[in-house]
């Protein structure tokens, strides 16, 4: 694993909102008594969605304080798990996978969109609505190649339906989640070829 930094950038201060407050505390609820620190993901996580999409280096002191914890535990945790960001990242947060089967089906020419639409990995366009990283499986890979924005998963991408799509969330137009294709789920490409029939042979 590559080592993870903080940005250079970082606001002065960070502070649950009034409703994120009751939820953290909901969650804290359901962790025996002395273990409220075992919510510590859960509140990164909601502090990340309440920051824009990354963990500033206040949230994560503050998310610690809240559980009274250290701030190098909660330093730890953030650092581990590359689901936490660590700098800013677009309104249209892409995580392109790059693993064997997306790779194999077309990762590359989506990696290619990605350069050409939104810049270099990492980045924020100047609008700040994108950014994008290469990511390990996403656990969508009979759907391959697919990427993951935000909270949504996109599949069956060709470099073209992609471009458009990016287009699409640019333009603030309704794009379709899943997949890309005209098969729902994760059915077989093309036509079913198996349990074709009701019931079957005796």
């Amino acid at each position: 694993m590559s080592v993870r930094r903080l940005s250079p950038n970082q606001p002065d201060s960070f502070e649950f909102t009034v409703e994120n407050k009751v939820w953290a505390q909901e969650q804290l609820k359901k962790f025996p008594e002395g273990r409220q620190a075992s919510g510590i993901i859960p509140l990164l996580w909601r502090a990340q969605k309440q920051a824009g999409g990354w963990l500033p280096e206040p949230a994560i002191r503050y998310v610690a304080d809240y559980l009274g914890m250290a701030h190098m535990r909660a330093m730890e945790v953030v650092t581990f798990y590359t689901m936490f960001n660590l700098a800013p990242v677009g309104e249209h947060f892409v995580q392109l996978c790059g693993t064997t089967p997306c790779w194999l089906n077309g990762a590359d020419d989506l990696k290619a969109v990605c350069k050409k639409v939104i810049g270099d990995e990492r980045s924020v366009t100047a609008d700040g609505k994108f950014s994008w990283m290469e990511v390990e499986c996403l656990g969508a890979c009979s759907n391959a190649p697919m990427v993951q924005i935000n909270d949504d998963f996109y599949e069956d991408l060709t470099a073209e339906n992609f471009e458009v799509l990016l287009k699409n969330l640019k333009d603030g137009k309704p794009v379709k989640v899943g997949p890309q294709s005209d098969r729902k789920g994760s059915e077989p490409a093309g036509k079913l070829t198996s349990l074709t029939e009701v019931g079957g042979s005796k």
